[in-house]
Protein backbone atom coordinates (compact mmCIF):
# COMPACT_ATOMS: atom_id res chain seq x y z
CA UNK A 1 0.00 0.00 0.00
CA UNK A 2 1.29 3.33 -0.62
CA UNK A 3 0.31 6.08 1.58
CA UNK A 4 -0.80 10.13 1.01
CA UNK A 5 2.75 11.13 0.63
CA UNK A 6 3.61 8.44 -1.40
CA UNK A 7 5.55 6.41 0.55
CA UNK A 8 4.92 2.08 0.88
CA UNK A 9 2.70 1.26 4.06
CA UNK A 10 3.08 -2.03 5.37
CA UNK A 11 -0.34 -2.52 6.43
CA UNK A 12 -2.19 -5.43 5.35
CA UNK A 13 -5.16 -5.17 2.70
CA UNK A 14 -8.56 -5.39 4.18
CA UNK A 15 -10.67 -8.34 3.34
CA UNK A 16 -13.83 -7.75 1.79
CA UNK A 17 -17.10 -7.30 4.26
CA UNK A 18 -18.65 -10.25 2.70
CA UNK A 19 -16.09 -12.37 3.78
CA UNK A 20 -15.83 -11.55 6.62
CA UNK A 21 -19.48 -11.43 7.36
CA UNK A 22 -19.30 -15.13 5.73
CA UNK A 23 -16.74 -15.92 8.19
CA UNK A 24 -18.54 -14.66 11.34
CA UNK A 25 -21.50 -17.10 10.32
CA UNK A 26 -19.40 -19.93 10.38
CA UNK A 27 -17.73 -19.24 13.37
CA UNK A 28 -20.99 -18.60 15.01
CA UNK A 29 -22.51 -21.57 13.87
CA UNK A 30 -19.91 -23.60 14.81
CA UNK A 31 -19.99 -22.40 18.48
CA UNK A 32 -23.72 -23.27 18.26
CA UNK A 33 -23.13 -26.61 17.42
CA UNK A 34 -20.36 -27.37 19.26
CA UNK A 35 -22.78 -26.03 22.50
CA UNK A 36 -25.82 -28.32 21.21
CA UNK A 37 -23.37 -31.29 20.47
CA UNK A 38 -21.92 -31.04 24.34
CA UNK A 39 -25.33 -30.70 25.80
CA UNK A 40 -27.95 -30.75 23.74
CA UNK A 41 -30.86 -27.99 22.99
CA UNK A 42 -30.74 -26.39 26.28
CA UNK A 43 -26.94 -26.03 26.33
CA UNK A 44 -27.59 -23.66 23.11
CA UNK A 45 -27.35 -19.91 25.03
CA UNK A 46 -27.18 -16.70 23.05
CA UNK A 47 -24.57 -15.36 25.41
CA UNK A 48 -22.35 -18.17 25.40
CA UNK A 49 -22.57 -18.74 21.68
CA UNK A 50 -21.19 -15.54 21.07
CA UNK A 51 -18.80 -15.87 23.59
CA UNK A 52 -17.12 -19.36 22.34
CA UNK A 53 -17.35 -17.47 18.76
CA UNK A 54 -15.59 -14.82 20.18
CA UNK A 55 -17.59 -12.17 19.08
CA UNK A 56 -20.00 -9.25 21.30
CA UNK A 57 -23.40 -10.65 21.87
CA UNK A 58 -24.70 -7.73 19.67
CA UNK A 59 -23.15 -8.67 16.71
CA UNK A 60 -24.76 -12.38 17.31
CA UNK A 61 -28.08 -11.22 17.40
CA UNK A 62 -27.54 -8.80 14.09
CA UNK A 63 -26.89 -12.20 11.84
CA UNK A 64 -29.42 -14.77 14.47
CA UNK A 65 -32.24 -13.21 16.26
CA UNK A 66 -32.87 -16.38 18.04
CA UNK A 67 -31.32 -20.07 18.73
CA UNK A 68 -33.94 -21.91 16.97
CA UNK A 69 -32.40 -20.03 13.90
CA UNK A 70 -29.14 -20.90 14.72
CA UNK A 71 -29.96 -24.47 14.71
CA UNK A 72 -31.89 -24.15 11.62
CA UNK A 73 -28.49 -22.83 9.98
CA UNK A 74 -26.99 -25.39 11.51
CA UNK A 75 -29.11 -28.06 9.87
CA UNK A 76 -29.01 -26.09 6.35
CA UNK A 77 -25.44 -25.92 6.19
CA UNK A 78 -25.34 -29.70 7.30
CA UNK A 79 -27.71 -30.34 4.48
CA UNK A 80 -25.17 -28.07 2.32
CA UNK A 81 -22.23 -29.92 2.74
CA UNK A 82 -23.87 -33.51 2.39
CA UNK A 83 -25.13 -32.70 -1.25
CA UNK A 84 -21.49 -31.12 -2.20
CA UNK A 85 -20.77 -34.55 -0.79
CA UNK A 86 -22.92 -36.84 -3.17
CA UNK A 87 -22.03 -34.01 -6.26
CA UNK A 88 -18.18 -35.48 -5.52
CA UNK A 89 -19.43 -38.76 -4.47
CA UNK A 90 -22.64 -39.65 -6.34
CA UNK A 91 -24.99 -42.13 -4.49
CA UNK A 92 -24.75 -45.85 -5.08
CA UNK A 93 -27.69 -47.40 -7.12
CA UNK A 94 -29.33 -48.60 -10.24
CA UNK A 95 -32.78 -47.51 -9.71
CA UNK A 96 -33.79 -44.09 -8.48
CA UNK A 97 -35.34 -45.66 -4.95
CA UNK A 98 -31.92 -47.15 -4.52
CA UNK A 99 -29.85 -44.15 -4.90
CA UNK A 100 -32.51 -41.59 -3.20
CA UNK A 101 -32.23 -44.44 -0.48
CA UNK A 102 -28.59 -44.09 -0.33
CA UNK A 103 -28.10 -40.52 -0.21
CA UNK A 104 -30.18 -40.62 2.42
CA UNK A 105 -28.80 -42.92 4.59
CA UNK A 106 -25.90 -41.45 4.11
CA UNK A 107 -27.79 -38.56 5.95
CA UNK A 108 -29.22 -40.55 8.41
CA UNK A 109 -25.37 -41.83 9.72
CA UNK A 110 -24.00 -38.31 9.68
CA UNK A 111 -26.86 -37.17 11.94
CA UNK A 112 -26.46 -40.67 14.37
CA UNK A 113 -22.42 -39.29 14.93
CA UNK A 114 -24.21 -36.29 16.82
CA UNK A 115 -27.20 -37.43 18.71
CA UNK A 116 -27.60 -34.23 21.22
CA UNK A 117 -26.77 -31.79 18.24
CA UNK A 118 -29.30 -33.93 15.95
CA UNK A 119 -31.58 -33.82 18.89
CA UNK A 120 -31.26 -29.86 18.99
CA UNK A 121 -31.86 -29.18 15.59
CA UNK A 122 -35.28 -31.50 15.37
CA UNK A 123 -36.50 -29.15 18.53
CA UNK A 124 -35.12 -26.28 16.61
CA UNK A 125 -36.93 -27.17 13.37
CA UNK A 126 -40.34 -28.32 15.64
CA UNK A 127 -40.13 -24.50 16.91
CA UNK A 128 -42.74 -22.29 15.84
CA UNK A 129 -40.20 -19.66 14.79
CA UNK A 130 -41.42 -17.05 12.58
CA UNK A 131 -37.97 -15.96 12.51
CA UNK A 132 -36.45 -19.15 11.18
CA UNK A 133 -38.85 -19.78 8.75
CA UNK A 134 -36.94 -18.68 5.58
CA UNK A 135 -34.03 -21.11 7.05
CA UNK A 136 -36.29 -23.99 6.84
CA UNK A 137 -36.78 -23.32 3.52
CA UNK A 138 -33.56 -23.31 3.12
CA UNK A 139 -33.20 -26.93 4.29
CA UNK A 140 -36.04 -28.20 2.28
CA UNK A 141 -34.43 -26.91 -0.87
CA UNK A 142 -31.04 -28.56 0.19
CA UNK A 143 -33.30 -31.69 0.40
CA UNK A 144 -35.05 -31.45 -2.91
CA UNK A 145 -31.41 -31.01 -4.65
CA UNK A 146 -30.24 -34.20 -3.01
CA UNK A 147 -33.41 -36.22 -4.03
CA UNK A 148 -33.62 -34.55 -7.54
CA UNK A 149 -29.68 -35.58 -7.93
CA UNK A 150 -30.08 -38.96 -6.43
CA UNK A 151 -33.28 -39.16 -9.43
CA UNK A 152 -30.47 -39.15 -12.03
CA UNK A 153 -31.23 -35.77 -13.62
CA UNK A 154 -32.52 -31.80 -12.39
CA UNK A 155 -35.48 -31.21 -11.11
CA UNK A 156 -36.21 -30.20 -14.45
CA UNK A 157 -36.30 -33.60 -15.66
CA UNK A 158 -39.00 -34.43 -13.20
CA UNK A 159 -42.56 -32.91 -13.08
CA UNK A 160 -42.19 -30.38 -10.73
CA UNK A 161 -45.51 -31.24 -8.57
CA UNK A 162 -44.44 -34.76 -8.52
CA UNK A 163 -41.30 -33.98 -7.44
CA UNK A 164 -42.41 -31.51 -4.49
CA UNK A 165 -44.61 -34.56 -3.50
CA UNK A 166 -41.95 -37.06 -3.45
CA UNK A 167 -40.04 -34.57 -1.20
CA UNK A 168 -42.60 -33.59 0.95
CA UNK A 169 -43.25 -37.40 1.43
CA UNK A 170 -39.96 -38.44 2.23
CA UNK A 171 -39.61 -35.39 4.47
CA UNK A 172 -42.36 -36.38 6.66
CA UNK A 173 -40.63 -39.34 7.03
CA UNK A 174 -37.95 -38.48 8.33
CA UNK A 175 -38.66 -36.17 10.56
CA UNK A 176 -40.82 -38.41 12.25
CA UNK A 177 -38.91 -41.10 12.67
CA UNK A 178 -36.01 -38.50 13.75
CA UNK A 179 -38.46 -37.46 16.52
CA UNK A 180 -38.36 -41.10 17.62
CA UNK A 181 -34.14 -41.97 17.60
CA UNK A 182 -33.52 -38.44 19.54
CA UNK A 183 -36.84 -39.51 21.79
CA UNK A 184 -34.93 -42.96 22.39
CA UNK A 185 -37.94 -44.94 20.49
CA UNK A 186 -35.96 -46.83 18.09
CA UNK A 187 -32.34 -48.28 17.57
CA UNK A 188 -29.86 -46.82 15.89
CA UNK A 189 -30.21 -47.29 12.04
CA UNK A 190 -33.87 -47.81 11.92
CA UNK A 191 -34.57 -43.95 10.59
CA UNK A 192 -31.97 -45.54 7.32
CA UNK A 193 -34.41 -48.08 6.83
CA UNK A 194 -37.40 -46.28 7.58
CA UNK A 195 -36.09 -43.86 4.58
CA UNK A 196 -35.03 -46.63 2.03
CA UNK A 197 -38.23 -48.01 2.57
CA UNK A 198 -40.15 -45.05 2.07
CA UNK A 199 -37.65 -44.43 -0.67
CA UNK A 200 -38.60 -48.20 -2.75
CA UNK A 201 -42.37 -47.87 -1.96
CA UNK A 202 -41.95 -44.02 -3.53
CA UNK A 203 -40.05 -45.02 -6.42
CA UNK A 204 -39.86 -47.96 -7.54
CA UNK A 205 -41.95 -47.85 -10.38
CA UNK A 206 -39.45 -45.01 -11.70
CA UNK A 207 -36.92 -45.80 -14.26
Amino acid sequence: MVDAAGTASSAPARRPRAEETAERRRNLLAAAAELAGEGGYEAVQMRDVASRAGVALGTLYRHYSSKDQLLVACLAQQAATLRTRLHQRPPRGDTPAERVADALGRACRALEREPKLTAAMVTAMSAPDEDAAALKVGVLDELTGIIAAALDGPAGDRDPAELAAIVRTLGHVWFSALVFQVGGLAPAGQTAADLGAAARLLLSPCR
